[in-house]
């Protein structure tokens, strides 16, 4: 009587999820996803900032009836909640970004594809045609101008409604696992997005096509804005001085996002550097999130701070490694229960009765004090 249904016999939690799932994999493929950079302290941080910050509820509210709808890329969505964009699905299940895909379809979930997915943009595109949800394509600039534009022209192609840029990537990050693990990409993946005759599994020797641009500055962002027909996102930014800068290189919006803590270690975390960011430019660009969201709670909290959405990008594929495309499922019906709960018993009917009063921050002498 109350509770809420029960879909799994063994995953009540993301944390829940997150464990079943890394059994299933190989040590290697395991703490590739499930490891960062160096020591780990900007990832572990990422999700340990939450729990700085407290919920204050309000009661005798009417939640009989609770909108957790929204917009983004255009499109109406259910939850406040997308999928960003995670490498190598494929190695997580045969599923892979197809059943991602499906998943976040039949929930009425975004998308933003890897350039490093197991499936081609237009597959994972018609793999959700129907329900309504809008996708978009990642990319981190390369040399190569014409390796940059064949995947803004295939992105379009498929009908993607955002091109999100990923902009803390000029080296990648020492990810210790890699090297501990002799990090190689399973032979049976493919990677139908690169340009023919790009060669994946070269991890060291420079190719422009797949070399990082080291000189990819705001004037190139411009450049980007105009040659595509595409909104176009920055994925990475964590101080107000970018988030302005960004805002006035005419994109349509920011992810808050320290790359899961997987590039520079002893960054800030994502929930820490969202206050400045949306102090300086909330209003003029979207503000988007992420970075440690493991609880509907944890949305909640985002969007009390001022973000327009939320993104997970190590939850989907738990999912996957747990039982493919019901295993993404599973996590998405987990975090819309969260939310809901957390919605109801703070007195929010709707997105926009989410306030920073909501929200309590944790003091030097260990206690908490409202925002």
């Amino acid at each position: 009587m109350n509770r809420l249904q029960r879909y799994d016999q063994n995953v009540f939690s993301i944390a829940d999820l997150q464990r079943e799932g890394t059994k299933k994999l190989s040590k290697m493929v395991g703490e590739y996803y499930n490891e960062g950079a160096m020591d780990l302290l900007s990832m572990n941080d990422n999700v340990a900032a939450f729990d700085r910050v407290r919920l204050r509820p309000r009661v005798c509210i009417d939640v009989s009836q609770v909108d957790m709808s929204t917009e983004c890329f255009g499109a109406k969505v259910k939850m406040p909640l997308g999928f960003s964009p995670a490498a190598m699905h494929g190695m997580a299940h045969d599923d892979a970004e197809l059943g991602t895909s499906r998943a976040a379809a039949k929930a009425g979930c975004n998308m933003v594809l890897s350039t490093w997915s197991n499936h081609s943009i237009a597959d994972v595109v018609n793999a959700g045609d129907g329900y309504g949800n809008a996708y978009g394509q990642q990319l981190s600039m390369v040399e190569c101008w014409d390796t940059n534009m064949h995947m803004i022209r295939n992105a379009e192609k498929a009908g993607c409604a955002a091109l999100v840029l990923t902009v803390d990537c000029a080296y990648l990050g020492r990810r210790l696992n890699e090297y501990r693990n002799d990090f190689t990409l399973p032979e049976h993946l493919t990677f139908p997005n690169l340009p023919p005759g790009i060669n994946p599994y070269n991890f060291v020797q420079s190719d422009p096509r797949t070399a990082y641009d080291r000189a990819f500055t705001w004037d190139k962002v411009e450049k980007i804005v105009k040659s595509t027909s595409m909104q176009v996102y920055l994925k990475g930014i964590l101080t107000a001085e970018d988030a302005l800068l960004a805002a006035e290189s005419g994109v349509h919006g920011i992810l808050v996002s320290n790359h899961g803590g997987r590039q520079l270690d002893g960054a800030i975390s994502t929930f820490d550097a969202l206050e400045d960011i949306v102090a300086a430019v909330k209003g003029r660009i979207q503000i988007h999130f992420d970075g440690g969201i493991r609880r509907g709670s944890d949305i909640f909290k985002a969007l009390a701070m001022g973000a327009d959405y939320c993104w997970v990008g190590r939850i989907p594929v738990w999912g996957l490694a747990y039982d493919g495309e019901n295993g993404v499922s599973l996590a998405l019906k987990l975090l819309y229960d969260e939310l809901l709960i957390t919605m109801a018993l703070c007195g929010c009917s709707k997105l926009s009765d989410i306030r920073r009063s909501h929200l309590a921050r944790l003091r030097g002498d260990g206690t908490f004090a409202k925002l």
